[in-house]
């Protein structure tokens, strides 16, 4: 099988990891440090907590943010479920905004429509969780705006788009958000096996990230109470927190793994261009780009035109299956899954989300997919639909 998505993992990363395996520390000790100071480095932003996944890094980034029962998230139903079950894991609710139909991404004037709607009924949401989709930026620049004016705090979830940018700057930086997400999963940019990473410019919520993903446990003496002198304290729960951590393994991978992200992502424009040219006379639309971002591809959904073809979206995913590649839906709406339905959500809730999904499909995006390999994937489609 063709994947849709594969990790790139060559001699340097096995070495970096099997130094780590052969050092004292495994967990705890001073990859990870290495690794976010890295990471942030490369965003330009000033502290990086690394965790064991992004679903992790947007928990703690919503309880960082004060997140708790009563109040309100909203995201991107075109989204994997984590962006919007980070909020009932805080006894939270949870709302969707309807996406841009050229970009795939949460949409400012769908966003601005229901925050006069909410401010009316004293429902403004918290937080906002706006997500990168396929690795290209949303319009973070309106949805800052909107955040000014209704008072809202900003998680971008990235998980497709470390590599990216925004207005020629790397997505990461934190410009026109409070936190930013990355994912380090293996069909991702870059990967740390499983693993994820919050970014924010504020030290007040990164030393809150970085206690509670160690069980809000610390040894900062300036915050822990005081205790009987005759007893030895150096370490005290002082909330409630979660084990969160990665390891110093994983930490070693991310980090030999960053050296080579520039390469990755131009390896998947070069992919992407490839894809394009294919398709362009064929009943397929390819993923627009807006000038004011540079994606970082983490995949290549085309969508079928049923206007222009016979064959369903059905049709040429089964197509791609029966001939060897794994082809992939990104995504079902978030609300049409089991459980949020259960939770009262309908279908016809994002017209645009849902047009999307009906027509969609993630066909083969990693840089080492070989030339031979994206032919016969171009190869399958245009013969399905010629």
């Amino acid at each position: 099988m063709i994947p849709y998505g594969k990790q790139h993992i060559n001699q340097d990363d096995i070495d970096k990891v099997v130094d780590v395996l052969k050092s004292d520390f495994l967990t705890q000790g001073p990859q990870v440090p290495l690794f976010e100071k890295s990471v942030s480095n490369y965003c330009n932003s000033k502290f990086g907590i690394a965790v064991n996944s992004a679903t992790s890094a947007l928990h703690l980034s919503c309880l960082a943010l004060g997140l708790g029962k009563g109040d309100w998230l909203w995201t991107s139903p075109n989204t994997f479920v984590a962006s919007a079950n980070c909020a009932l894991y805080c006894g939270a609710k949870v709302d969707f905004i309807d996406i841009d139909p050229l970009t795939y991404n949460l949409c400012p004037h769908e966003l601005e429509k229901k925050l006069i709607q909410a401010k009316r009924a004293n429902k403004l949401p918290k937080i906002v969780i706006p997500v990168h989709f396929a690795g290209q930026s949303c319009d973070m620049k309106s949805i800052h705006s909107l955040s000014k004016e209704y008072g809202f705090k900003i998680i971008e979830d990235a998980s497709h788009a470390i590599g990216s940018k925004y207005l020629n700057k790397r997505v990461g930086g934190c410009q026109y958000s409070d936190i930013t997400v990355f994912s380090f999963h293996p069909v991702k940019i870059i990967t740390t096996c499983e693993g994820g990473m919050a970014l924010t410019n504020s030290e007040e919520l990164s030393n809150s990230m970085r206690r509670l993903r160690t069980h809000g446990i610390t040894n900062d003496k300036s915050i822990t109470p005081s205790r009987p002198k005759n007893e030895i304290w150096n370490y005290q729960q002082i909330e409630l927190g979660l084990n969160y951590r990665m390891t110093d393994i994983h930490a070693a991978l991310g980090s030999s793994q960053l050296t080579r992200l520039d390469e990755f992502v131009s390896s998947r424009h070069d992919i992407a261009k490839k894809y394009d040219i294919a398709f362009k006379q064929m009943p397929v639309v390819t993923p627009m780009q807006v000038p004011e971002s540079y994606s970082s591809f983490h995949l290549y959904p085309i969508l079928i035109k049923q206007s222009k073809s016979k064959k369903t979206q059905k049709h040429i995913y089964n197509a791609l299956i029966k001939n060897g590649v794994a082809a992939n839906l990104h995504y079902i709406p978030v609300y049409r899954h089991a459980y949020y339905e259960s939770l009262g959500f309908k279908q016809g809730y994002c017209p645009n989300a849902e047009d999307y999904f009906k027509s969609s499909i993630s066909i083969p995006m990693f840089p080492s997919i070989t030339a031979d390999s994206q032919s016969r994937v171009i190869e399958i489609i245009n013969e399905e639909l010629d």
